[in-house]
Protein backbone atom coordinates (compact mmCIF):
# COMPACT_ATOMS: atom_id res chain seq x y z
CA UNK A 1 0.00 0.00 0.00
CA UNK A 2 1.04 3.69 -0.77
CA UNK A 3 2.50 5.36 2.08
CA UNK A 4 0.21 8.33 0.95
CA UNK A 5 -2.97 6.39 0.95
CA UNK A 6 -1.85 4.63 4.54
CA UNK A 7 -1.80 8.30 5.87
CA UNK A 8 -5.21 8.43 4.59
CA UNK A 9 -6.91 5.39 5.64
CA UNK A 10 -5.01 6.05 8.96
CA UNK A 11 -6.66 9.21 9.45
CA UNK A 12 -9.86 8.21 8.54
CA UNK A 13 -9.80 5.45 11.10
CA UNK A 14 -8.37 7.85 14.24
CA UNK A 15 -11.33 10.39 13.00
CA UNK A 16 -13.78 7.39 13.09
CA UNK A 17 -12.58 6.22 16.45
CA UNK A 18 -12.54 9.80 17.85
CA UNK A 19 -16.59 10.43 16.33
CA UNK A 20 -17.40 6.36 18.31
CA UNK A 21 -15.23 7.67 21.60
CA UNK A 22 -16.97 11.41 21.86
CA UNK A 23 -20.23 9.82 20.83
CA UNK A 24 -20.13 7.42 23.07
CA UNK A 25 -19.01 9.15 26.04
CA UNK A 26 -21.27 12.32 25.36
CA UNK A 27 -23.62 8.79 25.19
CA UNK A 28 -22.91 7.90 28.62
CA UNK A 29 -23.03 10.98 30.23
CA UNK A 30 -26.32 12.08 28.67
CA UNK A 31 -28.15 8.88 29.97
CA UNK A 32 -26.22 9.61 33.77
CA UNK A 33 -27.52 13.78 33.77
CA UNK A 34 -30.87 12.16 32.25
CA UNK A 35 -30.67 9.77 35.32
CA UNK A 36 -29.73 12.37 37.63
CA UNK A 37 -31.68 14.90 36.60
CA UNK A 38 -34.98 13.02 36.76
CA UNK A 39 -33.93 11.39 40.03
CA UNK A 40 -33.68 15.17 41.77
CA UNK A 41 -36.83 15.99 39.79
CA UNK A 42 -39.09 13.23 42.46
CA UNK A 43 -36.78 14.30 45.43
CA UNK A 44 -37.93 18.32 44.82
CA UNK A 45 -41.69 17.27 44.24
CA UNK A 46 -41.36 15.04 47.01
CA UNK A 47 -40.39 17.97 48.87
CA UNK A 48 -42.86 19.88 47.51
CA UNK A 49 -45.93 17.85 48.25
CA UNK A 50 -45.00 17.36 52.29
CA UNK A 51 -44.45 20.90 52.38
CA UNK A 52 -48.32 21.41 50.72
CA UNK A 53 -51.09 19.90 51.56
CA UNK A 54 -53.08 17.59 49.37
CA UNK A 55 -56.47 18.17 48.03
CA UNK A 56 -56.84 14.24 49.87
CA UNK A 57 -55.24 14.52 53.26
CA UNK A 58 -58.43 17.50 53.62
CA UNK A 59 -59.31 18.06 57.47
CA UNK A 60 -62.42 15.51 58.63
CA UNK A 61 -65.15 18.33 59.50
CA UNK A 62 -65.92 18.42 62.91
CA UNK A 63 -69.94 18.14 63.63
CA UNK A 64 -71.48 19.66 66.86
CA UNK A 65 -74.87 19.73 68.07
CA UNK A 66 -77.26 21.83 66.12
CA UNK A 67 -74.30 22.01 63.15
CA UNK A 68 -74.37 20.05 59.94
CA UNK A 69 -71.40 18.32 57.92
CA UNK A 70 -70.86 17.13 54.55
CA UNK A 71 -68.88 14.34 52.83
CA UNK A 72 -68.86 12.78 49.46
CA UNK A 73 -70.22 9.65 50.04
CA UNK A 74 -69.36 6.57 47.12
CA UNK A 75 -70.70 3.56 46.12
CA UNK A 76 -68.49 0.99 46.37
CA UNK A 77 -69.73 -1.18 43.81
CA UNK A 78 -70.32 1.57 40.98
CA UNK A 79 -67.72 4.11 42.62
CA UNK A 80 -70.38 6.71 41.95
CA UNK A 81 -70.04 9.76 43.88
CA UNK A 82 -72.73 12.06 45.93
CA UNK A 83 -72.64 14.53 48.29
CA UNK A 84 -73.90 13.83 51.86
CA UNK A 85 -75.08 16.23 54.79
CA UNK A 86 -75.65 15.33 58.42
CA UNK A 87 -77.10 17.05 60.59
CA UNK A 88 -76.72 16.56 64.68
CA UNK A 89 -79.50 17.29 66.05
CA UNK A 90 -79.17 15.82 69.26
CA UNK A 91 -76.98 13.89 71.89
CA UNK A 92 -78.11 11.84 74.85
CA UNK A 93 -76.27 9.50 77.44
CA UNK A 94 -79.14 6.12 78.61
CA UNK A 95 -79.12 3.64 80.41
CA UNK A 96 -80.66 -0.12 78.95
CA UNK A 97 -84.27 0.49 80.22
CA UNK A 98 -84.38 3.77 78.15
CA UNK A 99 -84.22 1.92 75.09
CA UNK A 100 -86.25 -0.77 76.20
CA UNK A 101 -82.83 -3.17 75.90
CA UNK A 102 -82.00 -5.54 79.07
CA UNK A 103 -78.48 -5.56 77.32
CA UNK A 104 -75.74 -4.28 78.95
CA UNK A 105 -73.37 -1.59 77.32
CA UNK A 106 -69.73 -2.49 77.55
CA UNK A 107 -69.44 1.27 78.46
CA UNK A 108 -72.05 3.93 78.02
CA UNK A 109 -74.72 4.31 75.70
CA UNK A 110 -74.82 7.40 73.78
CA UNK A 111 -77.85 8.51 71.40
CA UNK A 112 -77.38 10.24 68.43
CA UNK A 113 -80.10 12.15 66.41
CA UNK A 114 -79.25 12.93 63.39
CA UNK A 115 -80.93 13.97 60.24
CA UNK A 116 -79.30 12.35 56.68
CA UNK A 117 -79.77 14.65 53.64
CA UNK A 118 -78.57 13.29 50.10
CA UNK A 119 -77.66 16.82 48.77
CA UNK A 120 -75.68 15.57 45.82
CA UNK A 121 -76.94 14.71 42.11
CA UNK A 122 -76.69 10.91 42.60
CA UNK A 123 -77.95 8.25 44.59
CA UNK A 124 -76.19 7.40 47.88
CA UNK A 125 -76.20 5.39 51.29
CA UNK A 126 -75.55 6.38 54.94
CA UNK A 127 -75.22 2.95 56.50
CA UNK A 128 -73.35 3.38 59.96
CA UNK A 129 -73.55 -0.03 61.26
CA UNK A 130 -69.62 -0.75 61.82
CA UNK A 131 -68.31 2.31 60.46
CA UNK A 132 -68.68 4.15 64.07
CA UNK A 133 -65.72 4.65 66.04
CA UNK A 134 -64.92 6.61 69.56
CA UNK A 135 -61.88 7.90 70.71
CA UNK A 136 -60.82 10.66 72.94
CA UNK A 137 -57.34 12.19 74.21
CA UNK A 138 -56.67 9.20 75.80
CA UNK A 139 -57.72 6.08 73.88
CA UNK A 140 -57.56 5.09 70.55
CA UNK A 141 -60.48 4.21 68.26
CA UNK A 142 -62.90 1.91 69.68
CA UNK A 143 -65.63 0.05 67.26
CA UNK A 144 -69.01 1.93 69.02
CA UNK A 145 -71.87 0.98 66.54
CA UNK A 146 -74.43 -1.36 68.30
CA UNK A 147 -77.63 -3.27 66.39
CA UNK A 148 -79.87 -1.19 69.34
CA UNK A 149 -82.30 1.40 68.32
CA UNK A 150 -85.18 3.59 69.76
CA UNK A 151 -88.69 4.23 68.92
CA UNK A 152 -88.12 7.87 67.67
CA UNK A 153 -87.73 8.90 64.53
CA UNK A 154 -87.00 7.22 61.11
CA UNK A 155 -84.31 4.26 60.20
CA UNK A 156 -81.31 6.60 59.26
CA UNK A 157 -79.62 3.43 57.31
CA UNK A 158 -80.59 3.83 54.16
CA UNK A 159 -80.20 4.73 50.15
CA UNK A 160 -81.02 8.14 49.41
CA UNK A 161 -82.17 9.64 46.37
CA UNK A 162 -81.12 13.28 45.73
CA UNK A 163 -83.06 15.32 47.68
CA UNK A 164 -84.40 12.82 49.87
CA UNK A 165 -83.62 13.34 53.47
CA UNK A 166 -84.49 11.10 57.30
CA UNK A 167 -84.58 12.02 60.97
CA UNK A 168 -83.82 9.00 63.05
CA UNK A 169 -81.30 7.87 66.05
CA UNK A 170 -78.18 5.90 65.64
CA UNK A 171 -77.08 4.29 69.44
CA UNK A 172 -73.77 3.49 70.11
CA UNK A 173 -71.53 2.39 72.96
CA UNK A 174 -68.90 4.49 74.23
CA UNK A 175 -66.47 3.47 76.46
CA UNK A 176 -67.29 6.79 78.16
CA UNK A 177 -68.81 10.34 77.94
CA UNK A 178 -67.22 13.26 75.97
CA UNK A 179 -64.60 12.19 72.84
CA UNK A 180 -65.91 12.16 69.58
CA UNK A 181 -66.99 9.71 67.02
CA UNK A 182 -65.65 9.32 63.80
CA UNK A 183 -67.84 8.12 60.76
CA UNK A 184 -65.88 6.48 58.11
CA UNK A 185 -67.37 6.08 54.34
CA UNK A 186 -64.75 4.27 52.97
CA UNK A 187 -61.51 2.87 53.60
CA UNK A 188 -59.69 5.83 53.81
CA UNK A 189 -60.27 9.32 56.70
CA UNK A 190 -62.67 9.44 58.62
CA UNK A 191 -65.97 11.43 56.19
CA UNK A 192 -67.41 13.15 59.57
CA UNK A 193 -66.36 12.94 63.26
CA UNK A 194 -69.20 14.03 65.96
CA UNK A 195 -68.04 16.03 69.02
CA UNK A 196 -69.56 14.46 71.87
CA UNK A 197 -70.40 16.67 75.09
CA UNK A 198 -68.63 15.61 78.30
CA UNK A 199 -71.99 15.00 80.34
Amino acid sequence: MRPSIRVATSAVGTLVTVALATGCSSSNEAPEATATASQAAPEGSAKEAAAKPSAAAAKTPLVAVGKAGAYTAEDSATKVKTKMEITLNGVKYVGPSEINTTTKPRGQYIVLTLTVKNVGSAEGGFHPYGLMKWEDGQTAEQEASTLETTDAGQDVDATYRPGQSVTGDVVLDVPRKGGRVNFYDGLGAASLTFKLPSA
